[in-house]
């Protein structure tokens, strides 16, 4: 794997049950380093399991889960302090506007003052935000919120995100802005691991790893994936999979 392009996690056969319920059988999958990744499949297929317990919220049954950081081998207390989580459903404080949001978050991560508006400013003009500055995050609308969520992540400037379906609910025009925020972090060689229901974002990602009943059924390229199962986009793939398993 390139040692210049940041933080990579191997996971090799991990498994999670809830009671009765197996959430994860046995899974392996790569996250290469410095790239978008998708992790793609229907309600219950296993994706927030997965991204839970490749960030130590939750004890894995079997298996293993290992972080690469320049090429090295590590242990997850060391990529702690660049990594960024975004659940489905974030707790931002309703009554803080989101300048005030920043600047909380900035002393949380604590940024010295310069850091904080050199990459406020950039954040706020990406995300097209600058202008509501004053607004509290419970009269945001729901794109405006999300990439509200994004920016006070991405305030650390992570080295790895683990995205939990951060377009759900979303609007058409904030999903695309919120997919050129991140396609510009990839840029600065930030591993981006994204989860979501919606098949169409799959087809944006980099490489995506398809998930279904806690098993991968398939990781690549998005369009070798469709060429090899001989469709044309992965609602298909899954239609066809579960009409026959292809």
């Amino acid at each position: 794997m390139p040692s210049s392009q940041g933080v990579a996690v191997k996971i090799q056969d991990l498994k999670k049950s809830f009671g009765k319920v197996r959430a994860l059988n046995g899974i392996s999958v790569d996250f290469a380093p410095g790239i978008l990744h998708g992790v793609i499949g229907p309600a219950g297929a296993g994706k927030t399991t997965l991204l839970r317990l490749a960030l130590s919220l939750l004890e894995k049954d079997s298996g293993n889960i290992q972080y690469y950081a320049n090429g090295r081998d590590v242990e997850f207390k060391h990529i702690m302090p660049n990594a960024a989580y975004m659940p489905e459903k974030q707790s931002l404080y309703s009554d803080l506007s989101i300048e005030e949001h920043l600047k909380f978050f900035a002393s949380m991560y604590g940024l010295d003052h310069k850091t904080y508006l050199d990459r406020s400013r950039d954040l706020l003009e990406m995300t097209r935000l600058s202008k509501f500055l004053d607004r509290p995050a419970g009269k945001l609308s729901g794109g405006m919120y999300k990439k509200l969520g994004l920016m006070c992540a991405l305030l650390r400037d992570p080295k790895i995100m683990f995205l939990d379906e951060p377009t759900n609910g979303v609007d058409p025009i904030s999903r695309r802005e919120f997919w050129d925020i991140l396609n510009d972090s990839t840029k600065n060689h930030v591993t981006i691991i994204m989860t979501t229901a919606y098949m169409d974002e799959a087809e944006r990602c980099e490489c995506v790893h398809l998930l279904d009943g806690g098993s991968v059924i398939g990781s690549g390229e998005p369009t070798s994936l469709l060429a090899s199962a001989s469709v044309e986009n992965f609602d298909e793939f899954f239609i066809k999979r579960e009409g026959g398993h292809g």
